[in-house]
């Protein structure tokens, strides 16, 4: 079984290293999307900014506007209060000035304050249109390494394809689709060797009759908990003797 099994180990490699290729990818990918997001919420805070300013340019013009009405008001009961004989008439005249002073002077208080908070806006606004203009700059460099970087993956990724796609041709089809089943459900190894008679994909300890049944080598042999393929891997040495025994061969991964 374990000859039978070979071309998928070899598959499995392969697709161990696309596996790692496409984290990698993704990795490189959320740097662009991270990059792209602080330019474009810097994007937004300028037209936000903009926006914001613009109104304020609305309201100190309309206060504007009303100190002139004010003031001409002003200017006409000037003109007619000089013009008045009667003391009664003259008096509500006054009463009229005092109270256009009183509301020229509440006005232009609040177009004050608006130029103030005008010029604060567009400092904020400055700062903004600095800043943008610096991340554009330093991310332009940051973002054309990633893309090489992600290219370079997307090459090696189809040679790996490739590779496999050749190797696929030869191996037995009943065991490719299920080794791609597993795959699809894991991401992970899926043919993987028993080590002190515990799998080394899940590592929970087996029953020494499952591990006579991989020995045998007759059939697939699935682990029981974690449904991954298992085999067995014995080497040649020689003992002390100098005669030749079979040795299990421990491996992290294969």
């Amino acid at each position: 079984m374990l000859n039978t099994l070979k071309n998928i180990l070899e598959i499995q490699e392969l697709d161990m290293k696309m596996i790692r290729l496409m984290r990698v990818k993704k990795e490189r990918q959320k740097e662009l999307q991270h990059i792209d997001a602080l330019r474009h919420d810097l994007k937004r805070q300028f037209a936000e900014k903009e926006k914001e300013i613009g109104e304020l340019n609305r309201n100190i013009l309309h206060q504007e506007m009303k100190i002139s009405e004010i003031s001409e008001k002003m200017k006409k009961l000037d003109a007619k209060q000089s013009t008045v004989k009667k003391v009664d008439e003259f008096n509500a005249i006054t009463q009229e000035i005092t109270t256009s002073e009183r509301e020229k002077i509440a006005t232009e208080q609040i177009t004050s304050d608006l130029i103030d908070k005008r010029t604060l806006e567009e400092e904020i606004l400055g700062k903004i249109k600095e800043s943008l203009k610096e991340s554009e700059e330093s991310s332009r460099t940051l973002e054309t390494e990633i893309l090489s970087s992600i290219k370079l993956i997307n090459e090696e990724g189809n040679s790996l394809k490739s590779q496999r796609d050749q190797l696929a041709k030869s191996a037995d089809p009943e065991i490719l689709k299920i080794y791609d089943r597993l795959l699809r459900n894991k991401k992970d190894r899926v043919v993987v060797p028993i080590e002190n008679r515990a799998c080394s994909g899940c590592h929970i300890a087996l029953t020494a009759q499952h591990e006579n049944l991989v020995r045998k080598g007759e059939r697939l042999v699935f682990c029981e908990h974690c449904s991954r393929i298992h085999y067995w891997i014995e080497t040649e040495v020689l003992d002390a003797g100098g005669a030749v025994k079979k040795r299990r061969r421990r491996l992290a991964s294969v």
